[in-house]
């Protein structure tokens, strides 16, 4: 089926099945974006983090025999004693206080909210430093291919579905952070590459670059104070979203703008196995915000069903324990 932009063009008509004039040679596929939600998410995670060390106010909170505030001619937006926070930023009581996600006031006092406010908190600069410049460096990129609504939607639920498994997984400590959405938003570039594997070429040099960088972070996620379950969450949920929403003509489609004007155009816009991902992916994504919602507020520990998945955010050494 033909969209407005195949059909119409400046008031020109072309008949359907058609390659259109050479005058005309944009379509939805090559259409480049203005970037303008990541720059908005950027200064959104800024503005937010400002915000929390205002009100966390260090001087004012913190005693002697707690420590002294890091960077204190700050004034009240000084950091916390780096034994209480080595990130340089706020106290755990303060992140708490603005939206954290806590299992227990997610679960018990029926705050679900918290589920998608702790994706725009961090827990100092060190973390948030990482995370705006690599919602830019990926995100940039993204936006300008496929615009603002898709990628905005990945990087919102994908922030969700860390945030989900998180919670299924840690009880004891809050949790805070983009990462969930970032690695959601690295899940897709590998989904969106492979479902439109025929319009790449190097492909198997893109996948492999690809997957060797989700690797190396998914492995930095096992040391301690890291939730590796968010980027876990995040990333599944990613990948399976690129399937649905950035799946774009195949090759032979968008050769058509390359042949001479009135040729006959006979081949499909999109390809059979596109359309099986997107369906597949769709309905995995369905199940499982729906099966990891009802285990959440139902109270589900879902160590207990799988004690090794421990592991997948922290194993234990000689040097830390990952009980703390």
């Amino acid at each position: 089926m033909a969209t407005r932009a195949d059909v119409e063009k400046g008031g020109v008509r072309k008949e359907a099945g058609k390659v259109p004039s050479p005058l005309y040679p944009q379509h939805e596929g090559e259409r480049e974006w203005v970037p303008w939600i990541v720059p908005v998410f950027f200064v959104a995670n800024i503005t937010v983090f400002v915000i929390t060390m205002y009100a966390n106010n260090c001087p004012a909170h913190t005693t002697a025999r707690d420590g002294k505030c890091v960077a204190g001619f700050l004034g009240r937006f000084a950091f916390q004693p780096l034994r209480q926070n080595p990130l340089l930023g706020p106290s755990s009581a303060t992140l708490t206080k603005l939206g954290a996600l806590v299992w227990e006031k997610v679960v018990q006092e029926h705050q679900g909210w918290r589920l998608l406010s702790c994706m725009w908190l961090h827990a100092g600069v060190l973390h948030l430093v990482a995370n705006v410049f690599s919602l830019m460096f990926v995100g940039m990129r993204l936006e300008q291919q496929f615009g603002y609504m898709r990628i905005g939607a990945i990087y919102i639920l994908s922030g969700l579905g860390g945030s989900v498994l998180s919670a299924l997984f840690i009880r004891n400590h809050i949790s805070v952070g983009a990462s969930g959405a970032l690695f959601g938003l690295v899940g897709a570039m590998l989904s969106e590459l492979l479902t439109n594997w025929t319009i790449y070429s190097n492909k198997v040099t893109a996948v492999v670059t690809l997957l060797f960088v989700i690797v190396i972070n998914m492995v930095l996620g096992i040391l301690p104070h890291v939730n590796n379950f968010a980027h876990i969450g995040g990333f599944l949920t990613g990948f399976l979203l690129g399937f649905v929403l950035l799946m774009r003509p195949h090759f032979g489609w968008m050769e058509r703008y390359s042949m001479p004007a009135g040729s006959a155009c006979t081949s499909k816009k999109y390809l059979f196995y596109q359309w099986i991902l997107l369906a597949v992916a769709l309905i995995l994504v369905i199940i499982g915000f729906a099966v990891g919602m009802a285990m959440l507020f139902r109270g589900t520990n879902a160590k207990d069903s799988c004690h090794w998945c421990q592991y997948l955010s922290c194993v234990p050494s000689a040097r830390w324990s990952c009980t703390n």
